[in-house]
């Protein structure tokens, strides 16, 4: 930590409000001793652990490089043909390289009081890879993933993995280093971020460095920054006003589940009662897990997260959207990609026959936040979604194919953020006209066109003045519309597709892309706050 400690006292103070620290003398007297001791260390010049041997620097764009030394001390930075100087102030550097080609390796070289020397430097690609648990899977417990473990050797593929950290105040570092991709290394990292990355790396055929920074059962808001919080009324009011409360009452629950279970060991009975949870402190991941990498340049961020938000769907929608506002004015990059991976279907675990759960149309909290992420991809700039309708687990929160999920990601960056021209974006819902008894529903993105994969349509439901949906007959019309009617609605007004915690779907783009669920209506949800 390289915060000084008048920042870190601001800091706290600042958070006292909401009940996010407790700061006894004691505290503070060693904060100050560990920082006193830090300061010693800091003669000499120092980078953050996202600069080590096996690095990759983002091509094209200026690369800002950064760390510590004693003020005054002058630091140079040397890259390939490039020499960079400044003067450390506040015990701290900065300096900008300017833009790089893909290539590689070479050597890095900052010198100040000592020298550092890092080797096998690589420029290309860099993209942040973050979520909760479906992100944080790792590919040796993917599925069928042996044959690409052991296939998985390749030089210009690199690993950083972000250590799990919740810290109370933006950290400055990590405890980690780039690694290069093979079997050695490759099994515990993200397997979404490995697919991901092995397909931008073949079909970009440039260098690719992979930062997975995740936290299974996180919500959205602890990936976001205390300010951006603190700063909307909405947030300060509905995530951090609740937390303290939410707190106290873990803590009062974890005390009396520690005197039960001392009891039962005293009297040696079997203690069964699992441990109470503990809420997810509002900004601790951003802290320790994103702030430590800003603002190492990067081509943009793959994201698989939701579910621990899909009660709250309809907030969602703001939420998710100001988290990435949030990335992206710290980063300082402009509007970079944002690609997120759309909540694949599950059936809570409720291990219904499909019979049932296609019964009839329902709602679902679950589709409203499938329609949130869509909602924010045609909001905000150079932001898109993967589609996974046809690789969830019906009785699993966590599907193991992630080949489908990585690789539709990629395709996703090589339209958004690469301008590739191929039809690598899934079909989505652009409009619905009624007419003759029948919604003519037209799509975008359906690239070569739209067909059904086994059999005729399913998925479709229409209703009438009566809100109330049925399953309906849906036919492809042309390349880019489907017809959907029902004689039990012969006036209707509202189609969805896809709307179910487990949708069972099957239309597609000849491309090979499911087209995403949706609705046309704008009928209450059951997410929405109620007035």
């Amino acid at each position: 930590m390289s915060h000084s400690l008048h920042s870190t006292s601001l800091s706290i103070r600042s958070k006292r409000e909401f009940g996010f620290v407790k700061t006894p003398l004691v505290f503070v007297i060693a904060l100050w001793l560990a920082l006193a001791a830090q300061s010693v260390l800091n003669a000499d010049v120092r980078l953050p652990a996202v600069f080590s041997d096996h690095m990759v620097l983002q091509q094209g764009i200026p690369v800002t490089v950064w760390g510590w030394a004693d003020n005054g001390e002058r630091v140079t930075v040397e890259f390939r043909n490039q020499k960079v100087a400044t003067v450390a102030a506040d015990g701290k550097w900065r300096v900008r390289l300017k833009p790089l080609r893909a290539g590689g390796p070479d050597r890095f070289t900052v010198t100040g009081k000592n020298q550092i020397t890092l080797e096998d430097v690589l420029v290309g690609e860099v993209w942040v890879c973050s979520g909760q648990s479906n992100m944080e899977w790792p590919l040796r417990a993917a599925y069928n993933s042996k044959p690409d473990i052991d296939s998985s050797e390749n030089p210009n593929l690199r690993l950083f993995t972000v250590p799990k950290l919740r810290a109370l105040a933006p950290m400055d570092d990590v405890n980690s280093k780039w690694q290069r991709c093979g079997p050695e290394t490759v099994p515990g990292f993200s397997a979404v971020a490995y697919y991901f990355g092995r397909a931008l790396q073949r079909d970009r055929q440039v260098p690719v460095g992979l930062i997975h920074t995740s936290w299974g059962g996180s919500p959205a808001e602890v990936w976001m920054s205390y300010d951006v919080l603190a700063n909307d009324p909405e947030w300060k009011r509905d995530i951090l006003g609740p937390y303290p409360a939410a707190r106290m009452n873990y803590e009062n629950a974890l005390a009396q589940w520690q005197k039960e279970k001392a009891e039962a060991e005293a009297a040696g009975k079997k203690f069964e009662k699992g441990r109470p949870w503990e809420p997810w402190r509002p900004t601790e991941l951003y802290n320790g897990m994103i702030a430590p990498l800003i603002p190492y340049a990067i081509c943009g961020a793959i994201w698989y997260q939701g579910e621990s938000n899909a009660g709250r769907a309809f907030q969602y929608r703001r939420l998710f959207a100001d988290m990435i506002r949030n990335w992206r004015r710290d980063w300082d990059q402009g509007d970079f990609t944002f690609l997120a991976v759309q909540l694949a279907p599950w059936d809570k675990n409720r291990k219904r026959p499909i019979s049932e759960i296609t019964a009839a149309p329902t709602d679902s909290d679950w589709a409203e936040l499938r329609e949130a992420q869509c909602i924010v991809a045609e909001t905000l700039p150079k932001v898109g979604i993967a589609v996974i309708t046809d690789v969830g687990d019906k009785d699993d929160i966590h599907p193991t194919k992630k080949v489908p999920v990585g690789e539709r990601l990629a395709l996703a960056a090589r339209v958004i953020a690469y301008g590739e021209r191929i039809n690598g974006l899934s079909p989505v819902y652009d409009s619905v006209q009624f007419q003759g008894g029948k919604a003519i529903v037209q799509f975008k993105r359906v690239g070569s066109g739209l067909e059904a994969r086994g059999g005729e349509l399913t998925g479709f439901a229409i209703a009438g003045p009566d809100r109330k949906f049925v399953w309906a007959k849906a036919e492809i019309v042309g390349r880019d519309k489907v017809a959907v009617n029902s004689p039990e609605v012969p006036n209707p007004v509202a189609v969805r597709y896809g709307w179910a915690d487990y949708p069972v779907v099957n239309l597609w783009s000849k491309d090979g892309l499911p087209a995403s669920p949706f609705r046309t209506d704008d009928f209450p949800m059951v997410t929405a706050p109620k007035k």
